[in-house]
């Protein structure tokens, strides 16, 4: 079950994080990875891990934010395998602020890569996929799509944006046997949650990690690996009669808390 052998994967964000885990799986089932990243070095660290497991991976180094290099990279994809079998949608950047406090920087930055970028790679890749009449698409949503969270207010936004061009593109592309779903996390422990508590919270670092991990009512936060499954399950033959779908993996927050 799950087998990926003949396949051709892009993972935007592959260098780090849950983007890291997706990429590393993928490969491990036999797909070859294009690991799409700003990162240079985090990039190289993925595709090492996936070559010294027996996997095969290329990193490409890029910007979501720029079409044109997403469009050549798209191409010299097909040149080189004929096809591009799966898209996750995973890069994006977090926020902390309300409406007022968010600067029209940070708003155009959080749409920029949040929004933008995966409209990018679903402008330039969906075409392929239209020609060989088959493909499968995921985005990396939140539970900020769909749930009030406190001073995410530029997040919120761009994750409800990612929420809306998953349902309109699992419809527009039923007729050529593309499906279209996210997955919506709560909070994963990532280098960059831990980036984050360090930076914003000195001395705090334990009771911080505490309180989020908390937050879910399952009481601690969700692995990269656990996304990584059902990211596997979703982009998998075994998921093909599944479309337009958005997939809390978020520990009963959204159902579970009072």
């Amino acid at each position: 079950m799950f087998q990926f052998t003949g396949k051709t994967a892009i993972v935007t964000g592959g260098g780090s994080g849950i983007g890291r885990a997706i990429s590393t799986m993928f490969a491990k089932q036999g797909a070859f990875v294009f690991v799409f990243d700003i990162d240079e070095n985090g990039s190289a660290a993925t595709v090492a891990e996936i070559q010294q497991a027996g996997g095969k991976a290329e990193a490409v180094i890029l910007n979501i934010t720029d079409q044109q290099a997403i469009k050549t990279a798209a191409q010299k994809i097909v040149d080189q395998h004929q096809r591009i079998d799966i898209l996750v949608n995973n890069a994006g950047v977090a926020h902390v602020g309300t409406a007022d406090s968010t600067t029209e920087e940070d708003f155009t930055r959080l749409f920029n890569i949040n929004v933008k970028g995966v409209y990018n790679c679903l402008h330039e890749i969906i075409p392929f996929m239209k020609a060989q009449q088959k493909g499968v698409v995921l985005n990396m949503c939140s539970i900020a799509a769909t749930v009030g969270i406190t001073d995410r207010f530029a997040y919120s936004m761009s994750k409800g944006a990612v929420l809306g061009m998953t349902l309109s593109a699992a419809r527009d592309y039923l007729a050529y046997n593309i499906r279209v779903n996210c997955i919506s996390p709560a909070r994963v422990f990532t280098p960059f949650v831990e980036g984050f508590i360090a930076k914003n919270y000195p001395g705090k670092e334990e009771e911080i990690f505490d309180k989020l991990s908390k937050s879910q009512p399952i009481g601690r936060m969700g692995t990269t690996d656990e996304v990584a499954h059902l990211a596997l399950y979703l982009c998998s033959d075994e998921a093909g009669f599944v479309t337009g779908c958005d997939y809390p993996l978020d520990g009963g927050f959204i159902k579970l808390n009072n």
